[in-house]
C-alpha cells in the first residue's frame, strides 16, 4: 500500500500490476472520478460502495476503463470480454467478442 501518491509518481502516472494498491485522498465522488479517469491507461478500474446501483452508474457512465467492477477486484474470466482502453490496449480478449479478434472476415462480391 503507497500512501500519499500524488500527480508525477510513478504510482500515479503508470500502469500499476500486481498487489499494488495506490492511496489517493480525494474530496468526494466526482474528485474520485476525476482522479480514477486522469490516466493514459484504461485496462480495469472498481468501485468499492454501499450503494451497488450508484457504484454500477459510475462504472457504466463515468469511468473510462476496458472493465469496470462493482465491489470486486478487476479480474478477468473467460465468460466475459476483457482489455483496455486508451493505452492499456486495442480490443478485447475472451468470450465471443474476443474470438472474433483472431478471425479475418472476407467478403467476396460477384455481380
Amino acid at each position: 500500500v503507497l500512501a500519499g501518491v500524488r500527480p508525477g509518481m510513478p504510482a500515479y502516472d503508470d500502469e500499476l500490476f500486481g498487489p499494488v494498491a495506490a492511496v489517493i485522498p480525494v474530496r468526494d465522488e466526482r474528485e474520485a472520478v476525476a482522479v480514477a479517469n486522469d490516466s493514459v491507461f484504461g485496462l480495469g478500474a472498481a468501485v468499492l460502495t454501499g450503494d451497488a446501483e450508484r457504484g454500477r452508474a459510475i462504472a457504466e457512465l463515468e469511468l473510462d476503463a476496458g472493465s469496470c467492477f462493482v465491489n470486486a477486484a478487476v479480474k478477468s474470466d473467460p465468460r466475459l470480454p476483457f482489455g483496455g482502453v486508451k493505452e492499456s490496449g486495442h480490443g478485447r480478449e475472451l468470450a465471443a467478442f474476443g474470438i472474433r479478434e483472431f478471425v479475418n472476415v472476407k467478403t467476396v462480391y460477384v455481380a
